[in-house]
Parts: C-alpha cells; structure tokens; sequence
C-alpha cells in the first residue's frame, strides 16, 4: 500500500551545517508531505455506502452519486500522483470498477499494483510525447462510452496538462510540443499555459465533462495551483472554462510568441475568435449538472502541517504565503533580504525562526543551461546569503523533480557561494545561464528526493537560529 512520499534522502549534504538544522530541515519537510499524501487523501474524501436494500452509494466530500445496478464504473486518474490515488479507489471500489486508464509521469509507476483491467501509461512532462497522446487516446474511448446510467470517476494531480495532450484537429502533438516549450521559456504562468492549452486540446477546460456526458462524473482534485482554481488544476477537464479564445490569444501575443507559434495553432485561435468553432464549455451549461468536484489536497494543507512541525521544534513560525510567485531569481534575493532581517532585527520574527512559503515561481529562459525554478531560485538566494551564518533555504517541488531535472530544489547557506566559487564555477554567470544544477551540485547545495508521490506545487523554508 502506498503511504506516502519516500523517507530515504540520496543527496541532501549541507555544507557546514549543524547537525540539528538538518535535522529540522528534513522532519519540517516530510510532514509537509505526509500531510498531502494522496493515496490517504483520497481514502479521506472517497467512500461507498450500501443501504440495506443493496443499493451503492459513492460518496466525495458532500457530494452522493447513486451507482446504477445496470450501470459500469469507469476510473480516470492522471497526473503525477496517478498512481497512488488510483491504488486507493481500486481498493475500495473493488468488483464495482469496470474500467480504468491511469496516465502518469515516467518513473513514477514503480511498485504498483493495479488490476489488468486499469490500464497504465507513463508519459513525458512537462513537454507532452507520444505515449501521453496515446493515453488521452484511450482514456477519451473509454469515457465516450459511457452511458446515461453509468459513472465516471476522475482523479487528477499536478501534471495533467501535460500528459494527457489530445490536439484538436488540424494541430499536431508536434505542435503542442513546440508551443509548450515556447509558453515554459517565455516564463508565462500556469494560467497563462493553460488558458493556450484547453483551446487547442479535446478534453482540457472542461471538454473532458462534455466528453463523459450523459453519465455522472465525480472528480478529486489533489491541487498544485496557486488558490487552488477548478478550472486551473490539470487545465480543468472536468470544470467550466472562464477563458476564451481570446484569452489564448491575448498570452500568445504579451509573450511576443505568435510569430514562433505553429501555424495551425494561430490559425485555430482565429478560427475561435471568430466564432467558426465552439468554445470550451462555460459555467451553467447543462453538461455540468452530472459533475461533482471535491479538493482533497493543496499546497496551503502542506504548508500549514509544515509549520506545526516547525513549532514543534521549538521554532518561531509563521507561513507568509501560498500564493508566491514572481521570478524566481527575485524570490531567491527576496527570501535572503527576509533572513537578513530577522538576524538583525527579529523582524518579522526572532531567531530561532522559521518562514514557510508556498506557491509557484517562474524561469524566462535566456541561456542554454540546466535546472528548474527551485533551483535557480536557491543559487540567487546563495549569491545574497554569502558569509552569513545560521541561515539556511531550502526550496523544492514538491513532486521531486524540479524542472526536466532529478532534483526536487536546492538548499543553500552563507557557505554556499564559496564552495561554487571553489568547484570552479562563476556563479553569476551561470545564473544567467540558467545553469543552476550543475553549479548546486558541486557545492552540495543539490537536493535529490526522487519522486515523492505526490504534487501540491512548490514549498520554501527559511530558517534562521
């Protein structure tokens, strides 16, 4: 049975830290993410109720869908927790289950134990492939054969978007592919990637509820968004879309990016914008009468557990935000600026202290290097921290991986910069170059979890005893 995110730390070294820190460091980490375990989430908030004359209740947050006797049950799970949120309704949906497609992240299938009739895929993210195509494929067949008295059950986790691509016509996954890397270098938000996204795709904004109707849906959000927006977590294939073409459009254009965009995914924004082709489905429609949505983990659940542990060891707390954004070499300098300020003047707090943030940064790609936002956020941070003591960051995803890299962040002290600066590296250019893992992990700054499980978008931590 799945219980959560692995305990094992492969490279976690911490530069001249006391051992007491690190210590601290790991134990406000992990019951940050045992608290979003997504396979105990989903036992949380899902349940069956048999009445005693046979009939079958399904049960999330509030919601009750009677499940026909004559009816079948389908099973949808994507996103990088798929799999263990998919274990947990096997589990308790048992014999009643028909049918599922489970689409994941490769690498993070690894000791399952579905039913042959739960198909698995693993796919690219965050740049979708082919076997993410080929697994939105198959997961719309299913869906589109359900019936009026049947019920779908969905579960979706932070990188749906992505692995689940199914490109209208006229717009290959080649297309997608090209225009995703744009919108991801462009440094534009997951708003902003997903308001292109669901225009150009089959089952994003709310297209997969359009898809199941007839049949009722009952979907369990585990979120990885910043304000935890129905619409936004996995591009929103189960809600009413907001955005419109114009929307799209409007992102495309502020990232100066429609002259590098395809010309099929031009031309079908167009096409939207002047009425030739429906838009995603909006708020009232009679296709979401059938749909329950229930929230059953978010980044402010992990970063409010964060901060018990915290206290717990004796630390002065406080969680500042869970809707962070901005550049992430901004939010590095930002994160030192606020240790500074509590060494010297206990503002916003008095050592021993503790800061937790949650949220989501971005990267605009200028160089050619390697790394993610956690990790370009923690080689700034590094630069402004140079020489002080008793002063760590950490920032990480919460997934473990951090960008197209094996890190999940970075952790970095006032010994950080010295030991780049000895490992031969100038860190201020590599920081321009979006060259942040190689440069973390020669100084031991590189932090390595593997995939946790689960996904409820980025956590940062500063400490200061």
């Amino acid at each position: 049975m799945f219980r959560g995110p692995p305990n094992s730390e492969r490279v976690i070294p911490f530069l001249k830290m006391n051992t007491d820190i690190r210590e601290d460091l790991l134990a406000i980490r992990q019951a940050a993410l045992q608290a979003v375990d997504p396979f105990l989430a989903v036992r949380r908030h899902l349940s069956l109720e048999q009445k005693s004359d046979g009939r079958i209740w399904l049960c999330s947050g509030e919601a009750r869908r009677r499940l026909q006797s004559d009816g079948r049950l389908y099973l949808m799970a994507v996103g990088k927790a798929a799999i263990p949120m998919a274990q947990a309704a096997v589990d308790l949906l048992g014999k009643h289950l028909h049918q599922g497609i489970v689409i994941t992240k490769y690498g993070h299938a690894r000791g399952m134990r579905l039913p042959e009739r739960v198909q698995v895929f693993e796919a690219g993210h965050p740049v979708p492939d082919q076997q993410g195509l080929a697994g939105a494929q198959a997961a719309a067949q299913m869906i589109a054969s359900a019936g009026a008295k049947d019920h779908v059950l969905v579960l979706l986790s932070g990188g749906a978007s992505a692995l689940m691509p199914l490109p209208v016509e006229d717009i290959t996954l080649r297309d997608v592919q090209q225009l995703t890397d744009l919108l991801l270098r462009s440094g534009a938000t997951i708003q902003e990637l997903n308001a292109v996204r669901k225009h150009i795709d089959q089952l994003k904004g709310g297209q997969l509820a359009r898809l199941a109707a007839p049949a009722s849906l009952t979907s369990l959000l585990l979120s990885d968004v910043i304000g935890d927006s129905l619409d936004v977590i996995a591009s929103g294939p189960t809600a009413p879309d907001p955005s419109t073409f114009a929307d799209a459009w409007d992102v495309l254009a502020r990232r100066n990016l429609l002259q590098a965009t395809p010309p099929g995914v031009v031309e079908r924004l167009r096409a939207g914008m002047r009425g030739e082709v429906p838009d995603t489905p909006k708020a009232g429609e009679p296709i979401f009468a059938r749909v329950t949505h229930t929230l059953v983990g978010s980044n402010r659940q992990a970063a409010l557990a964060a901060v018990q542990a915290a206290r717990d060891r004796g630390y002065n707390t406080l969680l500042l935000t869970t809707f962070l954004q901005g550049e992430a070499r901004q939010v590095g300098l930002m994160l030192a600026g606020l240790a500074m300020g509590i060494r010297a003047h206990g503002d916003p707090l008095p050592p021993p202290a503790c800061l937790v943030l949650g949220g989501e940064t971005t990267v605009t790609v200028r160089g050619s290097g390697k790394g993610g936002r956690n990790q370009e956020l923690a080689l700034a941070a590094a630069l402004a921290l140079e020489g002080i003591p008793s002063v760590v960051i950490m920032s990480l995803a919460t997934d473990g991986t951090d960008g197209p890299t094996d890190a999940a962040g970075g952790i970095v002290d006032g010994g950080t910069l010295k030991a780049i600066e000895q490992a031969g590296f100038d860190p201020y250019h590599e920081l321009e170059n979006n060259n942040a893992y190689p440069v973390l992990e020669a100084a031991g700054a590189l932090l390595k979890t593997g995939p946790t499980g689960t996904n409820v978008n980025d956590l940062l931590f500063v400490l200061v005893r």
